[in-house]
């Protein structure tokens, strides 16, 4: 009699009951049963590691997304400051000028002309070019005479640094990279977890082989093909990484 982890006893009679074709029938039950979860193992286990990869190199750009933005957004703080201090230069000098009787005070600050042999219209000329639509729009409002005319160019809409910008697409690139990566790391732990179960069926359909009882046979084989049913939904429902 082969060994058997349920031998004590007489099984004869249940034998008798259960003829030796299901008890062949178990045995095949059990052996699809077992390749259809070796190859759960196989594909669970793949899939986890090709979506940590994907969780790598997402968290890679995202890092790198970062850097890359901190750049930016520094060369834009550069930039406004040098526009900052050549707007306060500009008018300290349009002052000076005026007083000095260099330059006439314009009627109002929408006719504003440089003038080209005083020091505030070299200031004036040599403004960045992404600046001086800001200032040109800000002069449009008059603001020498008008108390409700925005304080300076900085609040303009018109003020808009390109590399402010490129900052700002590259942290949002960024937080999306870390994203997807969490998105990656969680695929990854469900597949984990579904080779776990793939590895429960395997389980359970080696021990109905080493059962003798055919009672106890189906009650093994049945718990596995619900937990095989199970792990197979659960898998087909997961994203696939090629």
């Amino acid at each position: 009699m082969p060994a058997s982890i349920d031998s004590d006893g007489d099984p004869g009679e249940e034998l008798r009951i259960f003829p030796e074709a299901l008890t062949h029938n178990l045995e095949l039950a059990a052996t699809i049963m077992m390749a259809i979860a070796a190859v759960l193992t196989a594909w669970t286990a793949f899939q986890s590691s090709k979506w940590s990869g994907v969780q790598a190199i997402e968290f890679s750009e995202a890092g790198a997304a970062r850097t890359e933005s901190t750049v930016f957004s520094t060369r834009a703080g550069q930039q406004a400051l040098v526009d900052i201090s050549g707007f306060t230069n500009w008018l300290n000098a349009l002052q000076a000028d005026i007083r000095a009787g260099a330059v006439d005070p314009p009627p109002s600050a929408a006719e504003y002309e440089p003038a080209f042999d005083s020091l505030s219209g070299f200031l004036f000329v040599r403004f960045r070019e992404e600046f001086k639509p800001a200032v040109d729009a800000w002069l449009d409002t008059d603001p020498f005479t008008d108390p409700e005319a925005p304080t300076s160019p900085f609040v303009m809409p018109e003020y808009d640094l390109e590399a402010n910008n490129m900052a700002d697409d590259l942290m949002n690139a960024a937080d999306e990279s870390a994203r997807l990566a969490r998105v990656a790391n969680q695929n990854s732990d469900d597949y984990v977890i579904n080779a776990v179960l793939a590895a429960m069926v395997l389980f359970f359909a080696g021990l109905s082989t080493k059962l003798l009882r055919p009672r106890n046979r189906l009650l093994t084989l049945g718990l596995g093909v619900v937990l095989l049913g199970f792990t197979v939904y659960l898998v087909v429902r997961l994203p696939i990484e090629i």
